[in-house]
C-alpha cells in the first residue's frame, strides 16, 4: 500500500480571507509538485454525509472544479474530506462531538496509518500523528501561548518545526520546541505565477485603468494593519494613477468601498474576491506597480505574506514598506522602491519615484523573475 505525504488542516471554508487555508492547500499542492503522493485532508460539515461514508471516509479523491477555482491547484491533488455530520459542528456534548470524532476515530484508524509523513499546523493532529509513531512536520505562524508537552516535542517522530519569522521561532523554543528541531523559513508561491499572460494582462488593464495611464495593485487581508488606509490616503495623492485592490470579505471590500468615498478618492477600486484564483496571475502581471503598504505595530513584526513572494515571482516593480521580515529583501536585486510605514504622501511618493524610474514591461523585469526562482 502506497503511503502519502499527508497535510491536515483543522478549517476549511473556501471563503473569502482565507489566507491560511490558501498555504495549506499549497503545501499539499507543493508536495504533490515534488513527486510524492500527496492527499490535503480536512473536516467537512457535510449534511448528506451517509453511514457508509463516516465509516470509511479515507479514499483520496479528486478535488471538485469549485475547490480547484478557489485554491488554484492541480488536477491530480488528492483530498480526503473527512464527513462531519452537521449536528456536530458546534456541539458542546463531551461524548459526541466533531472534535473527538477526528481525533480519537477518523486520524487514529482511518488516515493515519496511511500516511508516511504529516504535514499540519494543528497541534492536535501532531499529538494524534506521534502517538501513532507517524513520522510529522509541525508548522506556526503565530507566537505559541501555552507550553508544549515535552513527550511530544522531544518525540522522534516530531522531526522538524516550521515557522516564518525568527520571533515566531523563539516564542516556540520558549514554551519546549527543542531548537535543534525548529527552522524559520520565508513563504513562498505557486509555479503559475511564473507563467506569462500578456493578453490576459492587457484585458485586465482594459477593464480598470479607464481614462489614466497607470495601474497600482494590491492583493491581499483587508485589515487596518495590513496598510488599506494608507493605500486609499496614497491613492488621494496620485490622482491620475488608477489603484485597484483585490481580497477581502464581502463586508471588508463595503467599509473600504464607503471609506474611500467619504474620502472623495474616485481612482481606487475594491474588486473583492476573484474566482478562479488563477486569474489572479493575469491581473498582478497586469500592474504597473504591485503595493505592499503594511503598517507599523506588533503584528508587522512577524507577517510573511504570501503575497510578497507573488509579487516578485511576476517580475513587476513592487512598493513595500520597511517592516521587520521583509527588511533583508531590501539589498536584493529586487526592482522597486521601499517606504517606511504609515505615511500615505510618502508612499504616494515612493509610487510615483518608481512609476517614473522603472516603466511597466509586458514581459517583465528579469531581475525579479530570476530572484523568485527560490522561493517557488
Amino acid at each position: 500500500m502506497e503511503k502519502n505525504y499527508l497535510v491536515y488542516t483543522s478549517h476549511l471554508s473556501m471563503k473569502p480571507d482565507s489566507a491560511h487555508e490558501i498555504h495549506d492547500v499549497m503545501c499539499a499542492n507543493a508536495a504533490k509538485n515534488l513527486g510524492y503522493s500527496s492527499v490535503f485532508t480536512y473536516p467537512n460539515f457535510a449534511p448528506s454525509s451517509t453511514t457508509k461514508q463516516w465509516l470509511s471516509p479515507a479514499t483520496p479523491q479528486s478535488p471538485t472544479q469549485a475547490f480547484k477555482e478557489f485554491y488554484n491547484v492541480d488536477n491530480d491533488l488528492k483530498i480526503i474530506p473527512l464527513p462531519i455530520p452537521k449536528f456536530l459542528e458546534k456541539s458542546k456534548n463531551k461524548i459526541i462531538n466533531s472534535y473527538r470524532l477526528i481525533y480519537q476515530y477518523y486520524l487514529p484508524f482511518q488516515i493515519l496509518p496511511k500516511a508516511k509523513i504529516v504535514h499540519t499546523r494543528d497541534w492536535s493532529c501532531v499529538k494524534a500523528a506521534v502517538k501513532k509513531k507517524i513520522n510529522v512536520i509541525f508548522e506556526r505562524h503565530y507566537f505559541q501561548e501555552k507550553a508544549m508537552e515535552p513527550e511530544i516535542t522531544n518525540s522522534p517522530y516530531l522531526k522538524i518545526a516550521v515557522t516564518q519569522s525568527d520571533l515566531i521561532k523563539k516564542s516556540l523554543i520558549e514554551s519546549g520546541m527543542p531548537e535543534h528541531k525548529i527552522f524559520s523559513l520565508h513563504n513562498g508561491f505557486g509555479q503559475s505565477f511564473l507563467i506569462r499572460e500578456p493578453e490576459a494582462a492587457q484585458e485586465w488593464r482594459n477593464r480598470l485603468l479607464k481614462n489614466r495611464q497607470q495601474l497600482v495593485i494590491y492583493s491581499g487581508a483587508l485589515y487596518s494593519f495590513k496598510g488599506i488606509d494608507v493605500l486609499i490616503d496614497a491613492a488621494k495623492n496620485l490622482p491620475n494613477v488608477q489603484f485597484a485592490v483585490t481580497g477581502g470579505t464581502t463586508e471588508q471590500v463595503e467599509h473600504y468601498r464607503q471609506s474611500a468615498k467619504d474620502k472623495q478618492v474616485d481612482n481606487i477600486d475594491f474588486l473583492g474576491w476573484i474566482l478562479p484564483r488563477s486569474s489572479l496571475v493575469s491581473l498582478l502581471q497586469a500592474a504597473d506597480i504591485l503595493a505592499h503598504p503594511h503598517c507599523s505595530g506588533h503584528s508587522a513584526s512577524f507577517t510573511n505574506p504570501v503575497k510578497f513572494f507573488q509579487y516578485i515571482a511576476v517580475g513587476v516593480p513592487i512598493v513595500a514598506t520597511e517592516i521587520e521580515p521583509l527588511m533583508e529583501f531590501k539589498q536584493s536585486p529586487i526592482i522597486g522602491g521601499w517606504c517606511e510605514p504609515d505615511h500615505p504622501v510618502k508612499f504616494a511618493e515612493c509610487i510615483k519615484k518608481v512609476l517614473q524610474q522603472y516603466p511597466r514591461k509586458v514581459e517583465g523585469y528579469a531581475e525579479n523573475i530570476s530572484f523568485a526562482q527560490q522561493f517557488t
